[in-house]
């Protein structure tokens, strides 16, 4: 990947923890909370690959942590697995389809609400379930309304890797 890509991709993903930390974690849209983040990570991910997924959904996440005041690591952590696995869907499926940002979005919105309540509680902190079940299909709609119109934008800005940008076959070392 070339620099100005990754600037680029830093960019987006920087200003995206920085909207969702100040403007749609406070928009409770019937018990639903938009996560612009994640989304943008979604896209990135699926354009980008796993790599650079796992690298953008970590330091996003610490960027929300260190926004918030929040425990660090714990944001990134879900969110370093979230970039990595959709970014291995990218990689490994047809990332030209239409359906593959929408059902990616709607997959990890479930594992990645899943992921920070077993990590608050894995930590003893307070981890409210029945909370997030309740809010779970708003956010999952509301991050679906966010899909086309972030992923456009993240498709136009970011160029699609060829096939041959990407590895075809696994070395084995030793």
């Amino acid at each position: 990947m070339r620099t100005v890509e990754g600037v680029k991709a830093a960019v987006l993903l920087f200003v995206a923890a920085i909207m969702q930390v100040s403007i749609f974690a406070q928009a409770h849209i019937l018990g639903g909370v938009p996560d612009l983040l994640l989304v943008t990570l979604v896209a990135v991910a699926l354009l980008r690959g796993a790599v650079v997924g796992a690298a953008g959904g970590f330091f996003a996440g610490l960027l929300v942590d260190t926004a918030t005041l929040g425990q660090l690591g714990l944001t990134s952590l879900v969110l370093t697995l979230a970039g990595y696995w959709i970014g291995r869907y990218g990689e490994t499926t047809g990332r030209d389809r239409v359906h593959a940002p929408f059902l990616s979005v709607a997959v990890v919105t479930v594992l990645y609400s899943f992921g920070l309540l077993l990590v608050h509680f894995v930590l003893g902190e307070r981890a409210p379930a029945g909370a997030m079940l309740r809010g779970l299909a708003p956010s999952i709609a509301l991050n679906l309304i966010l899909t086309g119109a972030v992923y456009a934008l993240v498709r136009r800005l970011l160029r699609p890797l060829d096939r041959s940008d990407l590895a075809t076959e696994v070395q084995l070392l030793g």
